[in-house]
């Protein structure tokens, strides 16, 4: 393989994904040279209540449409659904489903459903904004992440005059530490960049270099570009990190890696 197909030759990129998350994205930054370092800044699993999420499911059908802004939430309310010996494919046929996002989009194909809306652009503001129908009269099933994502999906849609269940299908938790690896390069002041597709990633990733580093952790990433999915996560990574270097144009890893190619070109 030539040099040219290898744009982040000998560059140190650290992740900061789920551990079950990193893998397909480490194979796109590796295939363009990058030695990637895990930092697994979220673990996801079951809501602390499932109770509330049964009472939707039990309903589903009773649903003009579904929404999620999430894979894990498609993943999650299937589990679910399965459990209560049903699927999310067999709910399609009833309930109308639209995503927010590309990856949202692939995983529900990869369930064998199509969306049936996805927004030009991947992010809450463009399916409120393109949204196909108007939102007077509907009801409206929002599986979303315990506890730190944003509301701005449910209020828009209830301004609209629809009536909006917002349920817990999933929670994101912080880890209890970074890789030995990923701390040896840190220490070493090593790192090129650290890519960020959250602002859970971001807060969480703190959490977990202050544990790691103590008060001065920022200082190890001096030199470190920080790059980030899109404007939620660039304005929490502002706040922690006291900057950005780069956020992707289009709100993928694909858009990531786009930047990150740039940044170092």
């Amino acid at each position: 393989m030539q040099i040219f197909d290898l744009p982040l030759d000998q560059r140190n990129i650290i992740i900061t994904r789920s551990i079950e998350g990193i893998v397909d994205i480490k194979k796109i930054f590796s295939s363009k040279g990058a030695k990637i370092y895990d930092l697994p800044a979220i673990s996801i699993g079951d809501p602390d209540d499932l109770n509330p999420l049964d009472e939707a499911l039990n309903l589903i059908n009773d649903f003009h449409w579904i929404i999620f802004s999430s894979s894990n939430g498609i993943k999650f309310v299937d589990k679910r659904l399965r459990y209560l010996n049903s699927s999310l494919k067999e709910c399609s046929k009833k309930t109308k489903i639209a995503v927010v996002g590309e990856k949202t989009a692939k995983t529900l194909d990869d369930f064998g459903i199509k969306a049936d809306f996805i927004p030009p652009e991947f992010v809450a503001e463009s399916l409120i904004d393109n949204f196909p129908i108007s939102g007077y009269g509907l009801r409206v099933f929002l599986p979303r992440v315990q506890t730190g994502g944003r509301n701005l999906i449910a209020d828009e849609f209830r301004k609209a005059g629809s009536r909006v269940f917002e349920v817990a299908a999933y929670e994101t938790r912080c880890p209890d530490s970074i890789p030995e690896e990923t701390i040896d390069v840190i220490s070493n002041q090593q790192v090129d960049a650290i890519i960020f597709s959250s602002g859970k990633t971001v807060s969480n990733s703190s959490v977990l270099l202050e544990k790691a580093f103590g008060k001065e952790w920022l200082k190890y990433l001096d030199q470190t570009k920080f790059l980030t999915i899109g404007p939620q996560t660039t304005k929490i990574c502002k706040k922690i990190f006291g900057r950005v270097d780069s956020q992707a144009q289009k709100y993928t890893f694909e858009g990531l890696l786009d930047v990150a190619i740039n940044i170092f070109s």
